[in-house]
Order: C-alpha cells, then sequence, then structure tokens
C-alpha cells in the first residue's frame, strides 16, 4: 500500500510517518513538501521516506505529483493553522486551507485515481458554544470565530461537497486540542512549555508571558492522535464526519500549572495583552462517541505525560542550541 502525507514536516504528520513506519513497515510513505519546508521533524527517517515537492496553491504539482505517486490512501494535514496568525493574513489562510484543499481534490478527479482521503478540518469550527450544548457532537452549528475557523468549514464542506458530487472517499475529522513533542511555540501549551525551558536554562529572567488562561480544553497527545487517523482510513465510512478528541478536560491556566509544577526552578507568570484574540472560543469539550463506535479508538497517554514530553522537548531544543 502507498500513502501520501501532506504536512508531512509538521508535528502530525511527523508523527503519522513514524507511526506508519513502527506499524506498519510494509507501506510506501510519501510526503508533500514546499521547497523552503523545514525538514528537522523528520531528519531521522528521512532515508525511509520518499519526499515530493509540490504545492497547495498549483493545481498542475499536484496533478503530476499523484499521477506519480498514486496513493492508496491520502492523509492531508497541511495548513496555515496558527489562528492568531490569521487574524494577520486571513485572505492567505483561506486560500491555503479552502482553495488549497479543492486543489487537492481536483488533483484526485484529474489524476483518475481512487484514494480514501482524510480531510482534517478542525474543534474550531464548532466556534462559541452553549453550556447546553456540550460535550459537542459532529450535529453541533458552526460558529466560526476566527479566520482560521472559517477555512476549516470551508475544508470541511468542500470534502463532503466532493464526495456527493464525484463520489471522492473523503473522511473528514474534527480534531480537538492536540499537542505534544514538536509542537509549534505558536500554541499555547508550547509557548509555556519553550518558555520554562529558556527559564531553566537561563536564556531570560520571565516571567512567562500568557493570553488567555480561562479556555476550556480537552487534550490529546499527537501519538494518540495519529493512531486515531490511521484507525478512521482502516474502518471509518467515506462521506462522514468524526470528532476525535482526549478525555480530560482543563483551563489553559490549569495547563500552565501543571507545566509550571514541571519545571525545574520557581516560575512566575504575566498577561501579555499581545497575546489575546479579536474573538475567542472558551469551552471545547468533545463528543466522540461517533468515532469511538466506529473504530474502537480511545486515548492511551495521559494529560501529565504529553505535557511532560512536550516540556521535555523544549528542553532538548534549548540544550541543542546552546552547545
Amino acid at each position: 500500500m502507498t500513502i501520501l502525507i501532506t504536512g508531512i514536516t509538521g508535528m502530525v504528520g511527523s508523527h503519522l510517518a513514524e507511526y506508519a513506519l513502527k506499524h506498519h513497515p510494509e507501506v510506501r510513505i510519501h510526503g508533500l513538501v514546499r521547497w523552503r519546508s523545514p525538514l528537522d521533524n523528520i531528519h531521522s527517517i528521512l532515508p525511509q521516506i520518499s519526499l515530493h515537492q509540490a504545492e497547495l496553491r498549483d493545481l498542475n504539482s499536484l496533478v503530476k505529483l499523484l499521477r506519480e505517486v498514486r496513493p492508496d490512501w491520502i492523509f492531508h494535514l497541511a495548513a496555515q493553522s496558527f489562528v492568531s496568525s490569521s487574524f494577520d493574513l486571513p485572505a492567505d489562510t483561506l486560500h491555503t486551507n479552502v482553495i488549497g484543499t479543492t486543489n487537492l481534490l481536483d488533483a484526485v478527479r484529474i489524476a483518475d485515481i481512487d484514494p480514501r482521503i482524510h480531510i482534517c478540518s478542525s474543534s474550531e469550527v464548532y466556534g462559541q458554544v452553549k453550556e447546553d450544548e456540550v460535550p459537542i457532537t459532529e450535529k453541533n452549528s458552526f460558529r466560526p470565530a476566527s479566520p482560521y475557523a472559517v477555512s476549516k468549514v470551508g475544508e470541511d464542506m468542500i470534502a463532503l461537497q466532493y464526495f456527493l458530487s464525484y463520489k471522492l472517499k473523503t473522511l473528514r475529522t474534527r480534531m480537538f486540542t492536540h499537542t505534544g513533542p514538536r509542537r509549534g511555540p505558536v500554541f499555547a501549551e508550547s509557548a509555556f512549555a519553550k518558555q520554562i525551558a529558556e527559564i531553566e536554562a537561563g536564556l531570560h529572567s520571565g516571567p512567562v508571558r500568557v493570553g488567555n488562561l480561562q479556555s476550556v480544553r480537552t487534550l490529546a497527545d499527537v501519538r494518540d492522535a495519529v493512531r486515531a487517523y490511521w484507525m478512521l482510513m482502516e474502518m471509518g465510512e467515506p462521506g462522514e464526519v468524526y470528532n476525535i478528541g482526549g478525555e480530560e478536560t482543563m483551563t489553559v491556566g490549569e495547563v500552565l500549572e501543571k507545566l509550571k509544577g514541571m519545571a525545574k526552578c520557581p516560575i512566575r507568570h504575566v498577561v501579555d495583552p499581545t497575546l489575546l484574540r479579536p474573538s475567542d472560543i472558551t469551552l471545547q469539550i468533545p463528543d466522540v462517541s461517533k468515532f469511538k463506535k466506529a473504530t474502537g479508538w480511545k486515548p492511551q497517554i495521559s494529560a501529565k505525560q504529553t505535557l511532560f514530553d512536550l516540556l521535555n522537548y523544549h528542553r532538548e531544543n534549548v540544550a541543542r542550541y546552546l552547545r
């Protein structure tokens, strides 16, 4: 079997490639990269995978790629995924995520292949839910609270439309908060961990700068997430959408306190107004019963372990910087 991973150099894509190599060594793994894509996350597995330069905004490059690789499965993970940046770059976010996904689906049609296609939407599509709507099911209304969330609504819906119109085997996921090693420092919990690692190493004295600490999140580990994505492709139903998320719910402030409790020295924090979004969502608790019923998946890694591994990831990065 041949798989293609867009976004293979990111946190999720790199963990997915490692999962496939470990548990399904017979699978041929191909990744879509851009000429400027950093390869740090996949450096250790480069000899075992094949990389191809293509661009989601360039339909011709995608057609060429798909005709060459002819994948049985496509994991479409590439996106402009930074919520805060989407407020500064709304049109760019929409173009990358909506038009880019449309180009990929059109390329599948033009290349005349019939793969199963995982389209990675987001829990951000639900926006600010009401208390009586928790836990959030797949039938909940869309109330996107950022340009990024709007782009994920578009990506989600174009995948459904191509299933209905052209019978492409799209499977959509709305993943709730997931984190772990390799998480980019623009995300709250990773930003906290990075700053703590730098303070421990004496790179600066602090305090840790934070944004909104009141938002409620349900955490999942990235390694549980990629296992879920694999099971989705094995057992999910094309045309359907599935919530995926962890089982441990806490505020962003509680995440910060857990990380501070793991620090090797006292840590102070202060709210930085520049880190507050123009609009935010404060209640993200998923109902994942549909996905569990379809696949039997359940989280295996605790939030405590996830945050510990995330902190150690940043400690290792700081140590490399200081060598």
